[in-house]
């Protein structure tokens, strides 16, 4: 045997089962051959207790365990389709995809536009340096901007979401935000009958997401009313 091959035997009595949990690295690392070899899983010590652990022989239940496990169907992954931005609006959250979205900012109170006056314009906003028309939702939609609380563990900021329908781009009061939600289309449920007449025309539907129902607006009718507000 050659001197460095030597080097890697375990020493008799010193070393044995279970040898690196008592002298090895997960032990006081009074190993003599630690130095050498930087971890017990170069030691041939180590290595024949893996191959005997490896070819223990099994019983019977747990090959019929492991037959069963993979004599199972393969589970359909469901396919996140979709992705939409979740907010509440009063005491409804609500949803627009996210391809609409330009950036969600602070909330700022807006200033008034002189003899503007169409249905739901706040007035404008400087955002970046940049005005948009604020356009509060609650009022086109006919829903209360009051009421709602906070999510338990989570703090409520009100927010403004720039959104973009065709050339025009807007700011959207909000008073909290979920954030994005990647879904599969297939979870989205019809709108119950007993949803807010005024809101439910403005709905393609319902996504349950964790502990919330979330209102899917319709983009193309959301973008008319919005587009509504400038003329």
């Amino acid at each position: 045997m050659k001197p460095d091959e030597d080097r890697n035997q375990p020493a008799a009595g010193a070393h044995g089962a279970g040898c690196w949990s008592r002298i090895g690295v997960t032990g006081d690392r009074s190993c003599d051959l630690l130095a050498g070899l930087g971890h017990c899983r170069h030691c041939d010590e180590y290595a024949g207790a893996a191959l005997q652990h490896l070819a223990r022989p099994v019983d019977e239940a747990y090959l019929r365990e492991w037959a069963e496990h993979f004599r199972a169907p393969e589970a359909a992954e469901e396919r996140l389709d979709a992705s939409a931005v979740v907010f509440r609006i009063g005491r409804e959250w609500l949803s627009l995809p996210t391809a609409m979205f330009v950036r969600i900012a602070p909330h700022t109170v807006p200033h008034k536009v002189p003899h503007r006056a169409g249905r739901g314009l706040r007035g404008i906003v400087n955002i970046g340096g940049r005005l948009y028309p604020c356009v509060a939702l609650a009022e086109l939609l006919g829903i209360a901007e009051e009421g709602g609380s906070r999510r338990q563990d989570r703090h409520t900021f009100a927010r403004l979401l720039l959104v973009q329908w065709e050339d025009q781009a807007y700011a959207l009061p909000v008073a909290d935000l979920h954030g994005i939600v990647r879904y599969a289309s297939g979870r989205v449920l019809p709108p119950a009958a007993t949803i807010n007449k005024g809101l439910l025309r403005f709905l393609t539907g319902v996504l349950p997401e964790q502990d919330m129902q979330v209102g899917c607006l319709d983009v193309g009718l959301v973008g008319h009313q919005l587009a509504r507000t400038l003329r």
